[in-house]
């Protein structure tokens, strides 16, 4: 009889364990843009010498981490889709993206300003909370606008896809150069 109920109540203690208390990858996502040709919209673009900064942030994101940190390549970032965090503590994140950014004449900044709802969602007891967003309809979801000192937009167009921002898995913002 006493083995009987210390199996039962080593069975009880174990089935009410957790399976694992280990975090997937359920974090926050970023905002996914992707750049394409304004000549045919279907076929993606490659932006060269590109720098971002958040608007009031000490300084560029860094695209290069494998580079020293003295380096100033690694900042740039050259691709056809960027990966942008969005503040989750706020429903604004503005963005300064500086096209050849390495040029001393032909550098073009242009600012996008995304406008946005965060909703915190609890994943697990490992992994906590993750935020999401929702952006907001157009025409205000996001924002162009150019430099202090005009020197023609570089972004020429831009559409959202999804206004939905909860896994990195799809494109959120096209972007026509």
């Amino acid at each position: 009889m006493k083995r009987i109920l210390a199996l039962l109540l080593i069975t009880i203690c174990f089935s009410s364990c957790e399976k694992d208390d280990i975090c997937a990858e359920e974090t926050t996502p970023r905002l996914i843009i992707e750049f394409y040709d304004i000549s045919n919209p279907s076929n993606l673009k490659n932006v060269l010498n590109l720098k971002v900064k958040g608007v009031g942030a000490p300084d560029f994101i860094v695209f290069n981490e494998s580079l020293p940190i003295d380096n100033p390549n690694r900042y740039l970032f050259n691709g056809n889709k960027l990966q942008l965090p969005l503040k989750i503590n706020d429903s604004i994140t503005k963005y300064s993206l500086v096209l050849n950014s390495t040029s001393t004449t032909n550098a073009n900044e242009d600012f996008l300003q995304f406008n946005y709802t965060p909703q915190n969602i609890f994943v697990s007891r490992a992994c906590g909370y993750k935020t999401i967003f929702t952006l907001n309809a157009a025409p205000d979801g996001v924002i162009k606008t150019d430099a202090a000192l005009p020197d023609n937009f570089w972004i020429l167009e831009y559409s959202i896809l999804t206004t939905n921002i909860t896994t990195e898995n799809e494109t959120h913002i096209k972007i026509l150069l």
